[in-house]
Formats: structure tokens, C-alpha cells, sequence
């Protein structure tokens, strides 16, 4: 039986990690758009980035170059996090 719990708790530690970085990105590009009622941005890449509910929009308007670290959730892509370029 300690063999059995063993084996399940080392393969679900090892697939975890996998999981959870899988569809985690990173895109450099210019902000085209910011829309704080949509919680969301444009970038020249053309793709919307929605944003968390606490996100901070001071500084970031259209031309502002960034790096934008995002994961797909349900087809949209969610930032995690976002860091102004200079």
C-alpha cells in the first residue's frame, strides 16, 4: 500500500509543474490600445491581453513598448505579469 501512495504522490509531483508553466508565454511588442473598462490591452501584434481585476494601468498607454508575460486561459490570454521596456 506505502508503495502504491509512493508512486501516485511522485508522478502527480512530477506532471504538476509541467502543467502549470504549459501554456504560460512571453511576447515583446507596443501597446496599440488600453481599455480599462475592458480590462484589456492591444498590442501591434494584434491580440487582445485581458488583464486581472487589480492590474495597475498608470504609465502604459498606446506607443509604450513592453514585455507582456501572459497564459492562455479558455482561449483568451491572460497576463501574469508586465514589465515596461526602455
Amino acid at each position: 500500500m506505502r508503495f502504491m501512495i509512493a508512486t501516485l504522490l511522485a508522478t502527480a509531483g512530477f506532471f504538476s509543474p509541467i502543467s502549470a508553466f504549459a501554456d504560460s508565454a512571453d511576447v515583446e511588442a507596443t501597446i496599440k490600445s488600453v481599455s480599462t473598462e475592458k480590462m484589456s490591452l492591444v498590442l501591434d501584434d494584434g491580440k487582445t491581453y485581458s488583464v486581472p481585476a487589480e492590474f495597475n494601468f498608470e504609465g502604459l498607454e498606446a506607443g509604450v513598448k513592453v514585455i507582456v508575460f501572459y497564459t492562455e486561459v479558455d482561449g483568451r490570454r491572460v497576463v501574469d505579469d508586465l514589465e515596461v521596456v526602455q
